[in-house]
């Protein structure tokens, strides 16, 4: 946190099978000036409003379908996913599931921490192999759908840390049609979220 700057706190949910690990969680979210709930409904929670940050543990199958079953039922949520599998496919799994950040279960408190607020500011915190290996899927799958400079201009805000509500007033929409209008241009860049577009544009060297 930089010195003179007190950062705005937002709402989490701490979705994990273990009540030691969610209280420590919500207690070093919470001194970080967030406001930490730990919901047994996390897609009711998710859905009460647009705004929020999940931080899910993946352990097994049914999480994986737990963490479909949420982004289809609120897609402006962010997540963050922790996975006990600190393997490359994984981690690029819990990417093309729509996370938006990965972190090993075992991070510290601190790490948790720091990855919340890179969260916040627009900035996806995702380990080096997994951004290699999801820059060579996207190198290897060219788009078909000419995309125009407005378009391109979309990314390099969002590659910025402009949030979706800013772009929406300055393109001129509302928040809802803003994402539906970058879910079409996922879909174009035959991609299936923001982090996996953005490492395609940086490949493409549209975010110069």
């Amino acid at each position: 946190m930089t010195k003179g700057h007190t950062r705005v706190g937002v709402r989490v949910a701490i979705v994990d099978p273990l009540p030691v690990f969610r209280h420590g969680a919500v207690a070093a979210l919470t001194a970080a000036g967030h406001v930490v709930q730990t919901p047994t409904d996390v897609v009711g929670w998710a859905t009460a409003s647009s705004e929020g940050i999940v931080v899910l543990t993946v352990l097994a199958e049914n999480d994986w379908i737990g963490l479909t079953t949420l982004r289809a039922a609120q897609p402006q949520v962010k997540l963050v996913i922790l996975l006990e599998d600190t393997a490359v496919a994984a981690s690029v799994r819990a990417v093309k599931s729509g996370a938006v950040s990965v972190l090993p279960r075992r991070a510290t408190p601190e790490a948790l921490c720091r990855c919340i607020d890179a969260v916040v500011d627009g900035i996806a915190m995702l380990p080096t192999d997994v951004v290699t290996t999801l820059a060579a899927e996207a190198r290897e799958h060219g788009t078909v759908v000419p995309v125009s400079l407005a378009k391109i201009g979309w990314l390099r805000a969002l590659a910025s840390g402009t949030t979706v509500s800013q772009l929406a007033v300055h393109a001129g929409y509302s928040e809802r049609a803003m994402y539906r209008l970058l879910r079409d241009l996922y879909q174009d860049l035959g991609v299936g979220n923001r982090v996996e577009a953005l490492i395609l544009a940086h490949g493409r060297g549209w975010l110069r």
